[in-house]
């Protein structure tokens, strides 16, 4: 305190629970001008009567009174400042609901996840389980990898044996990208419901996969193993040196059974023969045990090729392929081999060949 009785800035902050630099900052706006100020140090000095004005200031502030009407709070009578506070606490009254509704819309946008149309998301399901693995000896291979990105959902599966990708475009995109293993098994059971559905919201959360729509929800299990880069094996496929269009449904007749195929492409279309004794690059049948070569409407680019393959592996993917004619693009006999429908190419199968060792 001064010898006048006068108060320092630092008491004077203490007092009304303001900082110097808010005091210093009040008196430059002309809100809180000290009583004197030391000519030679600078030194602000305010009185005792001051500190009841400084706790004022403080929680008008503290309310986000705009600082032009603080100072016609203080200054003015008691019936204006009424007004000014009500009109001020109605502004944020406004403010606060305007406020809640943008936070309930951003928080169903976040929860919501992406929104598929539902029976798309229902054929893409039962294209690309098929090829996860029916044994639990490598858990994550019995699930279905799903990823959300912002322009698409990307469902794929593999068994090590086949790879079936589908890529989903969405009605409206998730806010953030994310990537879940989900259960085949668990997704198996989901088909009926979601053909009675025009859309559909995919989320995760909490270790499981939630899907909603029509007033109800279905959860599948979310597997923490980590799915194997199907990215890589993708862009690390050899370039096709033949590529087949061949009608689906001939090919379908000739896997029937579990007896192996053999697949003959040249100039001349393509040919197929069941039964007989395989291996790679040369599937021909061997002696007695093969069946006469049966043509097969197909067109043939590239170099001549024979490939075999087991109908447990090829057939599943012919299966769940879409339109009456498929595009198989080789590498070689022994290379995984590209299966896509020859008009649609969102659902990519890769099928390995056979190799079935000749015997005597």
């Amino acid at each position: 305190m001064a010898d006048d009785g006068l108060i320092t800035i630092g008491a004077l902050a203490r007092a009304c629970g303001l900082t110097a630099s808010a005091l210093r900052f009040y008196d430059d706006c002309g809100l809180l001008v000290p009583v004197r100020v030391d000519g030679a140090t600078g030194y602000r000095y305010y009185s005792e009567a001051q500190v009841d004005r400084g706790v004022m200031i403080r929680r008008l502030r503290g309310i986000g009174m705009p600082l032009e009407v603080v100072a016609e709070i203080l200054d003015g009578d008691g019936a204006r400042a009424e007004r000014l506070l009500d009109a001020h606490v109605s502004e944020l009254a406004r403010r606060a609901r305007e406020a809640a509704v943008v936070a309930r819309v951003i928080k169903e946008e976040i929860g919501a996840g992406v929104v598929l149309p539902a029976a798309v998301l229902s054929a893409a399901i039962e294209q690309v389980r098929a090829a996860a693995a029916r044994s639990r000896e490598i858990p994550v291979l019995a699930g279905v990898l799903v990823e959300s990105s912002a322009d698409s959902v990307t469902l794929t599966a593999t068994d090590r044996y086949r790879l079936s990708t589908r890529a989903v475009v969405p009605v409206r995109p998730s806010g953030k990208a994310w990537s879940a293993v989900v259960d085949a098994g668990g997704l198996g059971g989901i088909g009926s419901w979601l053909q009675g559905l025009a859309e559909v919201s995919v989320r995760s959360a909490a270790g499981e996969l939630v899907l909603t729509g029509g007033g109800s929800e279905r959860r599948c299990a979310i597997l923490e193993e980590a799915f194997p880069d199907y990215r890589a094996m993708l862009a690390g496929l050899a370039p096709v040196r033949t590529r087949m269009v061949v009608a689906r449904d001939a090919l379908l007749a000739l896997l029937e059974d579990s007896a192996p195929i053999a697949l003959v492409a040249d100039r001349s279309g393509l040919s197929a023969t069941r039964g007989g004794q395989f291996e790679y690059g040369s599937p021909r049948c061997r002696e007695s045990q093969a069946n006469e070569p049966q043509r097969i409407p197909a067109s043939v680019t590239g170099a001549d090729l024979e490939i075999a393959f087991s109908p447990r592996t090829l057939r599943p993917a012919l299966v769940s392929a879409i339109g009456p004619e498929i595009m198989l693009d080789v590498a070689a006999a022994d290379a995984p081999v590209v299966v896509r429908s020859a008009t649609d190419g969102d659902l990519t199968t890769l099928v390995m060949p056979t190799a079935i060792a000749n015997s005597k």
